[in-house]
C-alpha cells in the first residue's frame, strides 16, 4: 500500500487541467474549460473542468471526481495505479508501507498482470540488446529497417529467442507465478507442458495511454515465415488488452498529435516506428485490425483531424473503406493519402527520405470525397449502373456525418465532382437517414430530452413535498458545497462566514433526503473542529454516493459567454455577488415547504382523529397556516387560507 504521506504529496502536487489535457483537447469556457467527452460519441461538448476546484464533470456519462478518479475512468486504472501514475508524472518518489516478502500473493489481478507484463518487456529488451541471438537476428533486423538505438529505446522493441520455454523458467525464478503469466497470454499450458507462446521473433510491446505495457506484437523472421508459422503472433485478449480499444504508437505520439492537430492513421507497427525514425510523430496503428468505434474515440481526445495513409493496392483500399464511415461516424474531419502501387508508409519513408516524404504526405492529402470518388469511378468506365451504385456509396459515407453543414457542404462537392445534381444528392442522403432513423427508434421507445437539467424546479407543476423540499436541500447542500467558507459579512470585527450565517437562519431545519443529511452532518463535524469546508475533503471519503453528490453539485452545468461583457458590454450578476441573498431565499422556501408537508400531515391526520385529538390537531393547523402566511409574504407567494 502506499504511504498516506505520499498520497497528500501527489494530491498536492497534481492539476486537473494539466492531468486531463494529457487525454483530452481542452478550450476555455467562462472560469471552466469544456471538451467533448472522452466517455462516450458526442457532438457537442458536455465535458467540464473547474479548475478553482480541482474537479472534472462529464454530463453526457454522468461521471465526475478530482485528477485521480479521472485517470482511473479513462483507461480504466485501479485506485493504487493511478496514482503510480500521477507520482511519475510529478516524479514523486512513491513510498509504500512495509510488506511482507509475500507481496506478489497480495497484490490484486490486475496490477499483478502489470508487473508481469513489465518484465517481459523488461526481459525481451535486455535479450535483444546482449544476447547474441538477440543482438545478430533481432538487432540486426531493427537496424536493418534504419531504427536508431533511441528510436529502439522510446518503443521498448526486444526479441524472443527461439527456444521452447527459456522465458517461462527465467519468470519462475524471478517469483513469477505460471497463472499470472498464463493470464498475461505470455506461456500457453498444453498437455502438462508449458511453453512459450513468443520464440524466435522481434517484439512490440503494446501499451496504453499512460504507457503500461499490456501486450505484445511479434514479428517472425527470415525462413520461420516459411515454416507455416503466422508472420505476425499478437498477445490474446486479457483483463488488460482488448485490442479494439488501443492504438499502437498512441502514447508516444498523443503529445504530437495535439500539437500538430492531426493524427496519421497506419496499419503496421514499423510503420509507426518508422515515421517516428523519420521525424512524423503524429502517427498511430490500428495494428492490423479492423478499426473500431472506441479507437476513434482515442483518437478524439486529442484531434478531430485524421489522415488515413493507404498502401498502394486497390482492392485493399476498397476493403477498409469501413473504417472511414467509422471515422465520419464519431464526428472526425477525413483526410486520405495512397502511396504508389508496391510502397506502405515504411518502405515509401525509406525511398524518399524526411524532407521529401513529409512534403508527399501534405500534398497528397486529399478529404474522403476526392479519395474515396476516385477509387471507385476508376475503371467503371460509362457503366450507369455501376455509376450509380458509386454515387449511392459515396452519399453513405456523407449520411455518417452528423453535422448538417459538413454535410451540405460535401454533398455540394460530391456533386461538382461527379456532375450530379445537388437534388438528386440530398434526396438520396435524406432517404438514407430517414431509414436509418426508423431503424435506431425501433430499439427505443423513449428519448431523453437532454442531459442537462433546468437550473430551476418549477414547483407549481410538482404536488408532492417531499421531491420540492429534497430540491431545496439540494440546493442549501449546492450552495454550503461552493461558498460555504465565503466572508459574507464582518461584525465587529468578526468576520461571519455563509455556514456560520446558514446555521444561524436555519437551525430548525431538518435535512430527510439521506445523501444530503450526511453531507450535513459532515459538515457540522467539520465547522466545530474549525476546518475548512473543501470539496477536497468529501471527495476523500470513501462513499460513491457522497462523492458523486458533491461532484454534480459543484459542477457548472453552464458558464456565461464572456462575450456577453466584452463585446456586448452586458454585464450579467454571478451568483456568488448575491450569494447571501440566494441563501435567506433558499432557506425561507426551505421552511415553507416543510411547513406545507407538515399541514398536509397533519391535515391527514384529521380523517382518523379521535373526539379528543382534533382540538389540538386544528390548533396546529393553524399555527403552521400563520407562520406559512408570514414566510410567503417575505418570498412573495401568494397562499389561500
Amino acid at each position: 500500500m502506499i504511504k498516506p504521506s505520499t498520497i497528500d504529496d501527489i494530491k498536492m502536487a497534481m492539476n486537473i487541467v494539466e492531468v486531463v489535457s494529457d487525454f483530452v483537447n481542452l478550450k476555455k469556457s467562462g472560469s471552466s474549460l469544456k471538451a467533448l467527452s472522452p466517455f462516450t460519441n458526442e457532438k457537442t461538448p458536455s465535458f467540464y473542468v473547474v479548475p478553482s476546484k480541482g474537479i472534472f464533470k462529464c454530463f453526457s456519462s454522468g461521471k465526475g471526481g478530482d485528477a485521480i478518479s479521472f485517470v482511473m475512468e479513462v483507461d480504466g486504472l485501479s485506485y493504487v495505479e493511478a496514482l503510480k501514475y500521477l507520482a511519475d508524472k510529478y516524479n514523486i518518489a512513491i513510498e509504500e508501507e512495509i510488506q511482507t516478502d509475500e507481496i506478489q500473493e497480495v497484490q490484486n489481478r490486475r496490477e499483478s498482470l502489470y508487473i508481469v507484463l513489465q518484465y517481459a518487456s523488461d526481459y525481451f529488451q535486455k535479450v535483444l540488446n546482449t544476447n547474441e541471438e538477440g543482438k545478430s537476428i533481432g538487432l540486426t533486423y531493427f537496424k536493418e529497417r534504419g531504427f536508431s538505438d533511441e528510436i529502439i529505446e522510446s518503443f521498448n522493441l526486444g526479441y524472443s529467442l527461439n527456444v521452447w520455454n527459456n522465458f517461462y523458467q527465467e519468470g519462475i525464478k524471478k517469483g513469477l507465478t505460471k497463472e499470472n503469466l498464463e493470464a498475461a497470454g505470455l506461456v500457453v499450458s498444453k498437455e502438462n507442458k508449458v511453453y512459450d507462446r513468443f520464440r524466435g521473433r522481434v517484439m512490440f510491446p503494446i501499451q496504453n495511454v499512460t504507457g503500461k505495457t499490456i501486450a505484445f506484437g511479434a514479428r517472425a523472421l527470415g525462413s520461420d515465415i516459411s515454416k507455416n508459422q503466422p508472420k505476425y503472433l499478437n498477445s490474446p485478449e486479457s483483463e488488460l488488452y482488448n485490442k479494439s480499444r488501443v492504438l499502437y504508437g498512441l502514447f508516444q505520439s498523443k503529445k504530437e498529435i495535439r500539437q500538430e492537430d492531426n493524427c496519421y492513421l497506419v496499419e503496421g507497427y514499423t510503420d509507426v516506428i518508422s515515421m517516428h525514425q523519420i521525424g512524423v510523430k503524429n502517427v498511430v496503428s490500428s495494428s492490423g485490425t479492423a478499426l473500431s468505434e472506441d479507437q476513434v474515440k482515442l483518437i478524439k481526445r486529442y484531434t478531430q483531424n485524421v489522415t488515413v495513409l493507404y498502401d498502394g493496392d486497390a482492392p485493399g483500399i476498397r476493403a477498409s473503406f469501413r473504417g472511414i464511415d467509422i471515422l465520419l461516424e464519431g464526428g472526425l474531419n477525413v483526410r486520405a493519402v495512397t502511396f504508389p502501387d508496391g510502397e506502405d508508409p515504411d518502405s515509401y519513408s525509406h525511398k524518399l527520405g524526411a524532407t521529401a516524404y513529409v512534403h508527399f504526405l501534405t500534398e497528397g492529402a486529399v478529404d474522403f470525397i476526392k479519395f474515396k470518388t476516385s477509387l471507385l469511378i476508376d475503371g467503371i468506365n460509362d457503366d450507369p449502373i455501376k455509376k450509380a451504385g458509386a454515387v449511392r456509396d459515396i452519399v453513405e459515407s456523407i449520411s455518417k456525418i452528423g453535422d448538417a453543414i459538413k454535410r451540405s457542404v460535401y454533398l455540394k462537392e460530391c456533386s461538382d465532382v461527379l456532375q450530379i445534381s445537388e437534388e438528386i444528392l440530398i434526396a438520396e442522403q435524406n432517404k438514407i437517414l430517414i431509414t436509418r432513423n426508423r431503424f435506431n427508434q425501433k430499439g427505443s421507445q423513449h428519448k431523453e430530452a437532454s442531459v442537462y437539467l433546468p437550473l430551476e424546479l418549477d414547483e407549481s407543476k410538482i404536488t408532492d413535498y417531499s421531491k420540492i423540499i429534497a430540491y431545496q436541500e439540494k440546493e442549501s447542500i449546492r450552495v454550503l458545497l461552493n461558498y460555504g467558507d465565503e466572508i459574507i459579512q464582518k461584525l465587529n470585527k468578526k468576520e461571519i462566514k455563509l455556514w456560520d450565517y446558514f446555521i444561524d437562519e436555519s437551525e430548525d431545519i431538518e435535512f430527510t433526503h439521506p445523501v444530503y443529511n450526511k453531507i450535513f452532518q459532515l459538515m457540522i463535524q467539520r465547522n466545530n473542529k474549525n476546518l475548512p469546508l473543501n470539496i477536497e475533503y468529501f471527495l476523500s471519503i470513501e462513499d460513491p454516493e457522497i462523492q458523486k453528490t458533491v461532484i454534480d453539485l459543484c459542477a457548472p452545468k453552464y458558464e456565461i459567454s464572456e462575450f456577453w461583457k466584452e463585446k456586448y458590454h452586458i454585464d450579467v450578476p454571478q451568483e456568488e455577488d448575491y450569494i447571501k441573498d440566494v441563501t435567506y431565499s433558499n432557506i425561507l422556501r426551505f421552511k415553507f415547504r416543510v411547513i406545507q408537508h407538515l399541514i398536509e400531515v397533519q391535515i391527514k391526520k384529521l380523517k382518523t382523529a379521535k373526539d379528543g385529538e382534533i382540538d389540538n390537531l386544528l390548533d396546529e393547523i393553524s399555527n403552521l397556516k400563520q407562520t406559512e402566511m408570514e414566510i410567503a409574504k417575505i418570498i412573495g407567494n401568494v397562499t389561500v387560507k
